[in-house]
């Protein structure tokens, strides 16, 4: 079973447990075909724009964290310098490697590249605006499973990384592209399954009810583990530091798209930042209440903020916190190693989120049970007793991690005998030479003592 099965199967018996709430859906009824175009249009403009600003940010960002400037020649404040290199990107060569398949070789930056924007027609920039005339909310689309498109196109984009290894006819592309291609799908599960909790609360896997169910309190307060657990994901699943194991320039040089160059190796290029838009644009509306303002400026002048275009700018906002922590992370931590990584994803993320998804099935039970619904006064008491547990267990590993630790100490002796084994020995830091053992000494006094008469007789 596909995951998008899996979580629609997992979820069809929770939303029985959330009652009705007089949440607005999506009306796309005042949305001729010729406006959805229209904003289409504006989606795909609205995520190039935002690509070549990031490229910027990103180098001046990372420029200042290691005392450099950054671009600064090209337009005012370097602005139009990634304009120039992406001008300069489409001038160069174009080669194609002789052993290559030549359809897989052309046909994989193009999946790549689509599948990263059609996922962000499910998200919903903003409320209900006049565009043209027309009432029509800032989303291109919206279905009941629209959550789901996003994981089943995801799982699609991978197929353009596995087809550009393979396709190349190169030794270091494939094995980049397996590397990647088996990353993407591991962080992908854990990735589905952070998403659940937020169903269970919604009741819902369309993104304008998502949005819709968080008047009140965001789910990145009870869902705060899935929240943790979704942003190590997304930085996985987009290859990024510390996590962009399958282009580690000492090991496999560029990774899948080693033999790609201009406009190929831009679509991988554009397709990458398009995706950390997507699942920061996800992010943003699974937990951080989409384009709602914050709950302290949404409740001035009876929710003035949280109508028209503001929602537009709410979103924006959070959308480049996300940005500016993909580039906080790549100008502060090392790349880790792959095994360890792998070993993190399947053997602790995927069973600490299904045991967390079964928890969220039995809190959510209890808040409806117990509390009424009140989600807000439930939701405090479950968390504050999840940290209490949370921290006692923390200790408690901590205390055996401890005594493990001092059990497998090894001693270091501060004085060591340099001759003690037969050959000569440096000290450790911190040591202090003996004088050389007797024994050793004996050893070694008839053969420094020796003559040339003694050695003839």
């Amino acid at each position: 079973m596909s995951l998008a099965g899996s979580l629609a199967h997992a979820t069809t018996g929770v939303t029985s447990l959330v009652p009705t709430l007089d949440r607005p859906v999506a009306d796309f009824s005042d949305t001729p075909w010729w406006l959805s175009l229209v904003k289409a249009l504006l989606v795909f403009v609205f995520l190039l724009v935002n690509t070549l600003l990031v490229i910027w940010f990103e180098r001046r960002v990372i420029g200042r964290m290691q005392q450099r400037p950054g671009p600064n020649r090209t337009g005012p404040f370097g602005l139009l310098q990634t304009l120039a290199d992406g001008v300069k990107l489409a001038l160069k060569e174009d080669l194609t490697p002789k052993n290559a398949d030549k359809l897989v070789f052309i046909l994989a930056p193009v999946i790549a590249g689509a599948m990263a924007f059609v996922s962000f027609a499910i998200i919903p920039l903003g409320p209900t605006v006049s565009m043209f005339g027309h009432l029509t909310p800032l989303q291109l689309t919206d279905i009941p499973v629209a959550v789901l498109l996003v994981l089943a196109v995801a799982g699609v984009g991978v197929y353009g990384i596995v087809l550009a290894g393979w396709s190349s006819g190169s030794t270091y592309p494939l094995l980049g592209g397996l590397r990647s291609t088996a990353q993407v799908i591991s962080y992908e599960i854990a990735m589905g399954l952070s998403l659940v909790a937020v169903f269970m609360y919604s009741g819902s896997m369309s993104t304008s009810q998502i949005v819709s169910s968080q008047k009140s309190l965001w789910f990145i307060i009870p869902a705060f583990f899935s929240f943790g657990v979704y942003v190590i994901t997304m930085v996985g699943e987009t290859n990024r530091l510390p996590f962009d194991l399958a282009e580690g320039e000492g090991e496999l040089t560029g990774g899948f798209h080693t033999e790609y160059s201009s406009l190929k190796f831009a679509m991988f290029f554009l397709g990458e930042y398009v995706n950390m838009f997507t699942v920061s644009a996800l992010a943003t509306t699974m937990f951080l209440g989409g384009w709602q303002a914050p709950p302290g400026i949404a409740a001035i002048n009876d929710g003035m903020f949280n109508h028209g275009w503001w929602g537009l700018l709410w979103f924006v906002v959070k959308l480049w916190l996300f940005m500016f922590f993909f580039v906080w992370l790549r100008g502060s931590l090392p790349r880790v190693r792959y095994d360890q990584f792998m070993r993190f994803g399947w053997k602790f993320l995927i069973p600490v989120t299904l045991a967390w998804v079964v928890a969220v099935a039995f809190i959510r039970g209890a808040q409806l049970s117990f509390f009424g619904g009140n989600t807000r006064t439930a939701t405090l008491i479950v968390v504050g007793v999840i940290a209490v547990v949370a921290l006692a267990a923390a200790w408690v590993w901590d205390g055996r991690r401890a005594e493990k630790e001092r059990t497998s100490r090894v001693e270091v002796p501060e004085e060591i005998d340099p001759f003690a084994g037969g050959y000569p020995v440096p000290p450790l830091p911190g040591q202090r030479l003996r004088e050389p053992s007797l024994q050793v000494a004996a050893t070694a006094a008839p053969t420094s003592t020796t003559t040339p008469e003694a050695n003839r007789g």
